[in-house]
């Protein structure tokens, strides 16, 4: 199935499930410095340079789990340190995990509240 047949186009929103919809916003908008758009009870919206995020305590288990994000940034090294000025925590220190003939794929991980994912990753050519 194409793109164009199946009728799907950009990703409009991601839901991260988290089990304290305003401890999470806290670290999304004030951590990771993602634009902060309107809450309601239990759940509240960001705009990831154009990418809705939806931040919900999930009233059903067919939406509780665990997410991942990955963020693209133009330098690893300076994104990883103005983040932990911020109180991010990084299990890893930024490391190649991927080269071909004209990049490397640089990524770095840290975790929100709920220990959902974030990926920091950072697509570097090859001089």
């Amino acid at each position: 199935m194409t793109h164009q047949a199946s009728g799907l186009s950009t990703i409009g929103q991601i839901l991260i499930p988290v089990s304290d919809a305003e401890r999470a916003t806290a670290f999304y908008r004030d951590v990771l410095g993602i634009r902060f758009l309107f809450a309601v009870p239990h759940m509240a919206f960001l705009d990831a340079d154009g990418v809705r995020l939806y931040l919900a305590e999930p009233e059903s288990p067919d939406f509780r789990g665990r997410a991942t994000l990955y963020f693209r940034v133009p330098d690893i090294h300076a994104a990883v340190a103005a983040l932990e000025a911020r109180g991010a925590v990084f299990g890893d220190r930024p490391h190649v995990v991927h080269r071909d003939g004209a990049h490397e794929l640089w990524m770095c991980f840290t975790k929100d509240p709920d220990d959902n994912n974030i990926g920091l990753m950072d697509e570097v050519p090859v001089s």
